[in-house]
C-alpha cells in the first residue's frame, strides 16, 4: 500500500466517523492534519517518479560513456602497436632507464640532448638510438624523421 492509499483509507475513516470539521476544533485539526498528510503523500510519489526517471538516464548515460570509451580506448590501444621512432606524430617518446627499469617519458628535445637524468633513482645515462630505427640503414640519413645518423 503506497502513501498515498494510506492517506486516502485515512481520509475515508475520519469521514466515516462523521467527524464535524466544521464546528469541532478536534475536527478541524484532523482534517486539516489529513490535507497535509495528502500533499506529503504527493510530493513523495513525485520524488519517486523522478528518482525512476533519473536512473534510467543516468543508465543511458552510462551506455553512451561506455560506447565513447571504447572508440577513445580501442584508438589509443591500435597506437601502442604501432610503436616506432619514425612516426612523426608522436611528441614524446618512452625510454626504460637502464639503472631502475622505470619507463620514461621524454619529449623531442630531451630527445635530441641524448642524456637524460632518471627522476626515480637520478642516475644519467645516455640514449643509443641506432637500435631503435625501424628503417633501413643503407643511406646516411633515413628520412623518417627521426633525425639521427645511422652507423
Amino acid at each position: 500500500m503506497t502513501i498515498s492509499e494510506k492517506v486516502a483509507y485515512l481520509k475515508g475513516l475520519a469521514e466515516g466517523l462523521n467527524i464535524d470539521t466544521e464546528k469541532s476544533k478536534e475536527g478541524k485539526l484532523i482534517s486539516v492534519m489529513i490535507g497535509i498528510l495528502e500533499e506529503i503523500g504527493m510530493s513523495i510519489e513525485d520524488l519517486e517518479e523522478n528518482t525512476v526517471a533519473l536512473g534510467e538516464e543516468i543508465d543511458a548515460i552510462s551506455d553512451d560513456l561506455s560506447d565513447v570509451e571504447k572508440v577513445v580506448f580501442d584508438e589509443d590501444d591500435e597506437d601502442e602497436d604501432d610503436e616506432c621512432c619514425c612516426d612523426e606524430d608522436d611528441d614524446f617518446f618512452e625510454v626504460e632507464c637502464p639503472n631502475c627499469k622505470e619507463t620514461l617519458v621524454i619529449d623531442e628535445d630531451v630527445l635530441e640532448s641524448g642524456v637524460i637524468q632518471c627522476p626515480s633513482c637520478k642516475e644519467k645515462f645516455a640514449l643509443d638510438l641506432s637500435d631503435d630505427c625501424c628503417c633501413e640503414d643503407d643511406e646516411d640519413e633515413c628520412g623518417c624523421g627521426c633525425h639521427h645518423d645511422h652507423e
